[in-house]
Protein backbone atom coordinates (compact mmCIF):
# COMPACT_ATOMS: atom_id res chain seq x y z
CA UNK A 1 0.00 0.00 0.00
CA UNK A 2 1.43 3.54 -0.85
CA UNK A 3 1.23 6.36 1.62
CA UNK A 4 0.10 10.11 1.56
CA UNK A 5 2.90 12.49 2.49
CA UNK A 6 1.94 16.31 3.18
CA UNK A 7 4.42 18.92 3.22
CA UNK A 8 3.71 22.28 5.07
CA UNK A 9 5.58 25.88 5.18
CA UNK A 10 5.34 27.12 8.47
CA UNK A 11 6.94 30.19 10.86
CA UNK A 12 7.46 29.42 13.88
CA UNK A 13 4.44 30.37 15.46
CA UNK A 14 2.56 28.11 13.19
CA UNK A 15 1.31 30.72 10.68
CA UNK A 16 0.54 29.08 7.27
CA UNK A 17 -1.56 32.06 5.91
CA UNK A 18 -1.56 35.55 6.96
CA UNK A 19 -4.42 38.02 7.89
CA UNK A 20 -2.38 40.51 6.93
CA UNK A 21 -2.34 39.59 2.94
CA UNK A 22 -6.43 38.34 3.32
CA UNK A 23 -5.29 34.64 3.91
CA UNK A 24 -3.03 34.41 1.26
CA UNK A 25 -0.43 32.14 2.02
CA UNK A 26 2.41 33.38 4.31
CA UNK A 27 5.38 31.40 3.68
CA UNK A 28 5.37 31.48 0.03
CA UNK A 29 7.82 32.58 -2.92
CA UNK A 30 5.63 35.62 -3.37
CA UNK A 31 5.36 37.05 0.22
CA UNK A 32 7.43 39.58 1.39
CA UNK A 33 8.63 37.75 4.69
CA UNK A 34 9.84 34.43 3.15
CA UNK A 35 10.52 35.06 -0.79
CA UNK A 36 14.45 35.46 -0.09
CA UNK A 37 13.97 31.87 1.32
CA UNK A 38 12.56 30.11 -1.91
CA UNK A 39 15.47 31.50 -3.67
CA UNK A 40 18.08 29.63 -1.48
CA UNK A 41 19.41 26.72 -3.24
CA UNK A 42 19.21 24.29 -0.19
CA UNK A 43 15.50 25.30 0.36
CA UNK A 44 14.62 24.71 -3.67
CA UNK A 45 16.39 21.44 -3.44
CA UNK A 46 14.22 20.54 -0.06
CA UNK A 47 10.99 21.55 -1.75
CA UNK A 48 12.14 19.36 -5.02
CA UNK A 49 13.25 16.55 -2.45
CA UNK A 50 9.84 16.64 -0.91
CA UNK A 51 8.34 16.43 -4.25
CA UNK A 52 10.28 13.93 -6.19
CA UNK A 53 8.86 10.57 -4.76
CA UNK A 54 5.46 11.53 -5.55
CA UNK A 55 3.30 9.53 -8.58
CA UNK A 56 0.37 11.57 -7.49
CA UNK A 57 -1.17 14.62 -6.11
CA UNK A 58 -4.05 15.11 -3.41
CA UNK A 59 -5.34 18.67 -3.06
CA UNK A 60 -7.88 20.89 -1.55
CA UNK A 61 -9.85 22.96 -3.98
CA UNK A 62 -8.35 26.72 -2.46
CA UNK A 63 -4.92 25.25 -3.59
CA UNK A 64 -6.25 23.60 -6.38
CA UNK A 65 -7.73 26.45 -7.93
CA UNK A 66 -4.28 28.46 -6.74
CA UNK A 67 -1.97 25.71 -8.56
CA UNK A 68 -3.87 24.95 -11.36
CA UNK A 69 -3.76 28.59 -13.24
CA UNK A 70 0.06 28.65 -12.26
CA UNK A 71 1.00 25.23 -13.49
CA UNK A 72 -1.10 25.20 -16.98
CA UNK A 73 0.60 28.59 -18.25
CA UNK A 74 3.86 27.00 -17.51
CA UNK A 75 6.64 24.56 -19.15
CA UNK A 76 9.41 22.94 -18.58
CA UNK A 77 10.54 19.48 -17.14
CA UNK A 78 9.10 19.85 -13.66
CA UNK A 79 5.75 21.58 -14.77
CA UNK A 80 5.00 19.04 -17.66
CA UNK A 81 5.07 16.32 -15.03
CA UNK A 82 3.20 18.31 -12.55
CA UNK A 83 0.56 18.78 -15.45
CA UNK A 84 0.71 15.03 -16.77
CA UNK A 85 0.48 13.50 -13.14
CA UNK A 86 -2.69 11.88 -11.78
CA UNK A 87 -4.02 14.37 -9.93
CA UNK A 88 -7.34 14.23 -7.24
CA UNK A 89 -9.19 17.40 -5.70
CA UNK A 90 -11.45 16.85 -2.46
CA UNK A 91 -13.71 19.11 -3.06
CA UNK A 92 -17.34 19.75 -2.25
CA UNK A 93 -18.61 22.51 -4.25
CA UNK A 94 -15.83 21.60 -7.70
CA UNK A 95 -18.20 19.93 -10.11
CA UNK A 96 -15.46 18.90 -12.48
CA UNK A 97 -11.56 19.99 -13.85
CA UNK A 98 -10.68 20.92 -16.78
CA UNK A 99 -6.73 20.03 -15.63
CA UNK A 100 -5.20 17.20 -17.37
CA UNK A 101 -5.20 14.31 -15.35
CA UNK A 102 -7.88 15.60 -12.57
CA UNK A 103 -10.06 14.06 -10.62
CA UNK A 104 -12.52 15.58 -8.27
CA UNK A 105 -13.56 13.52 -4.89
CA UNK A 106 -17.10 14.69 -3.61
CA UNK A 107 -18.57 11.74 -1.45
CA UNK A 108 -17.21 8.39 0.28
CA UNK A 109 -13.66 10.23 0.80
CA UNK A 110 -11.83 7.70 3.34
CA UNK A 111 -12.79 5.29 0.92
CA UNK A 112 -11.97 6.88 -2.32
CA UNK A 113 -8.74 8.29 -0.62
CA UNK A 114 -8.02 4.69 0.76
CA UNK A 115 -7.92 3.30 -2.83
CA UNK A 116 -5.46 5.44 -3.85
CA UNK A 117 -3.24 4.41 -1.57
CA UNK A 118 -4.18 1.02 -3.39
CA UNK A 119 -3.14 2.44 -6.60
CA UNK A 120 -0.25 5.24 -5.53
CA UNK A 121 3.32 4.16 -3.82
CA UNK A 122 3.15 8.34 -2.87
CA UNK A 123 0.59 10.76 -2.94
CA UNK A 124 1.84 14.12 -2.52
CA UNK A 125 0.48 17.26 -0.93
CA UNK A 126 1.03 20.74 -0.61
CA UNK A 127 -0.69 23.12 1.43
CA UNK A 128 -4.00 22.21 1.77
CA UNK A 129 -3.83 22.68 5.62
CA UNK A 130 -7.78 21.74 5.63
CA UNK A 131 -7.31 18.88 3.84
CA UNK A 132 -4.49 17.86 5.71
CA UNK A 133 -6.23 18.16 9.10
CA UNK A 134 -8.46 15.96 8.47
CA UNK A 135 -6.79 13.25 6.69
CA UNK A 136 -4.64 13.32 9.97
CA UNK A 137 -8.21 12.79 11.95
CA UNK A 138 -8.80 10.21 9.46
CA UNK A 139 -5.61 8.80 10.19
CA UNK A 140 -5.02 8.52 6.37
CA UNK A 141 -2.09 10.80 6.45
CA UNK A 142 1.68 8.97 6.67
CA UNK A 143 4.07 11.48 6.86
CA UNK A 144 4.28 15.36 7.87
CA UNK A 145 7.07 17.54 6.03
CA UNK A 146 7.36 20.86 7.33
CA UNK A 147 9.69 23.22 6.50
CA UNK A 148 9.81 25.57 9.35
CA UNK A 149 11.43 29.46 8.63
CA UNK A 150 12.67 30.90 11.17
CA UNK A 151 9.81 33.96 11.83
CA UNK A 152 7.64 34.68 14.18
CA UNK A 153 4.93 36.37 11.99
CA UNK A 154 1.93 36.92 14.84
CA UNK A 155 -1.08 38.98 14.22
CA UNK A 156 -3.92 37.82 12.02
CA UNK A 157 -3.61 34.69 9.82
CA UNK A 158 -4.16 30.89 9.98
CA UNK A 159 -2.33 28.47 11.65
CA UNK A 160 -1.77 24.78 10.92
CA UNK A 161 -2.50 23.33 13.82
CA UNK A 162 -6.04 24.80 15.50
CA UNK A 163 -7.74 24.15 18.55
CA UNK A 164 -10.33 21.42 16.70
CA UNK A 165 -7.82 19.26 15.56
CA UNK A 166 -7.98 16.06 17.38
CA UNK A 167 -4.58 14.72 19.19
CA UNK A 168 -2.50 12.63 16.94
CA UNK A 169 1.16 11.29 17.60
CA UNK A 170 3.88 11.06 14.96
CA UNK A 171 7.43 9.96 15.43
CA UNK A 172 10.24 12.45 14.20
CA UNK A 173 12.09 10.72 11.67
CA UNK A 174 14.41 13.08 10.44
CA UNK A 175 15.69 16.75 10.88
CA UNK A 176 17.77 19.34 9.10
CA UNK A 177 19.09 22.26 9.43
CA UNK A 178 19.47 24.26 6.73
CA UNK A 179 22.48 26.89 6.54
CA UNK A 180 19.91 30.10 6.12
CA UNK A 181 17.75 28.63 9.27
CA UNK A 182 15.04 26.72 7.67
CA UNK A 183 14.21 23.60 9.88
CA UNK A 184 12.99 20.68 7.61
CA UNK A 185 10.90 18.25 9.73
CA UNK A 186 10.23 14.69 8.57
CA UNK A 187 7.40 13.30 10.55
CA UNK A 188 6.00 9.48 10.27
CA UNK A 189 2.86 8.23 11.88
CA UNK A 190 2.85 6.69 14.93
CA UNK A 191 0.98 3.39 14.30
Amino acid sequence: MGKIVAGQYLSMDGVTESGWTGLAPAISPTDPHTAAYFNDAQVQQAVGELMAGNDAMLLGRTTYENLKGFFTSQSGPYFDAVNAMPKYVVSTTLESSDWTNTTVLRENLVKEITALKERHRQIGIGGSGSLVRWLIAENLLDELQLLVFPLILGGPGARFYTAQQPPATFLLTDCRPLDCGVAVLTYTKDN
